[in-house]
């Protein structure tokens, strides 16, 4: 168990290298809801949990009240998903609901541990030729999802377990910079 914590809280410690793009996450997700747009959060799995967990921060409230901010998860309404699964394969689920929903102005945040989730990539490429903005929250390397995004926000760490448990300290980091 000891080396379970000591593993979590030394991920954190080299997280501490990502607060630059951290603020600059927030601050853009901050001036597109000032603007009036919203932000569009997806992943797959448990960073599919991450992108519902972050809407719910900022629709609700994180840690003070306020009015409701716009975030919608695309991971959260089955009934679309298998359709465009059906209709168009699982590599475009989250692409055809940034087509559909994302407005320029609007920012598009892709979650994956990996970097390499090809329905992530697809998103986030499809959202910046639609001219809204990306950001990409990725493990290990980045992947192409990294690459994929104008801002990357990477936890360049190999376990997947550790990768989750700093996004969590992460997308909290950015609920609370949007809230203040």
């Amino acid at each position: 168990m000891r080396g379970i914590l000591d593993a979590a809280v030394a991920a954190h410690q080299r997280a501490r290298n990502v607060d630059s793009a951290v603020v600059r996450a927030a601050d853009a997700i901050r001036s597109a809801l000032a603007g009036g747009n919203k932000l569009m959060v997806f992943g797959n799995g448990g960073s599919a949990a991450d992108a519902q967990h972050m809407a719910a921060e900022l629709v609700g409230r994180f840690q003070r009240d306020r009015p409701g901010l716009p975030a919608v998860a695309l991971t959260t309404d089955s009934s679309t998903l298998t359709s465009l699964a059906n209709d168009y394969g699982f590599e475009r689920v989250f692409a055809r609901q940034v087509e559909a929903l994302g407005r320029p102005g609007d920012v598009a945040l892709g979650i994956s541990t990996s970097g390499g989730s090809a329905n992530v990539v697809a998103a986030l490429v499809a959202a910046r030729e639609a001219g809204i903005v990306t950001i990409a929250l990725t493990g290990r390397d980045g992947g192409a999802a990294g690459g994929a995004a104008e801002i990357h926000v990477n936890v360049p760490e190999e376990s997947t377990p550790r990768i989750q448990e700093v996004h969590t300290t992460l997308i909290h980091a950015m609920c609370e910079l949007i809230e203040d």
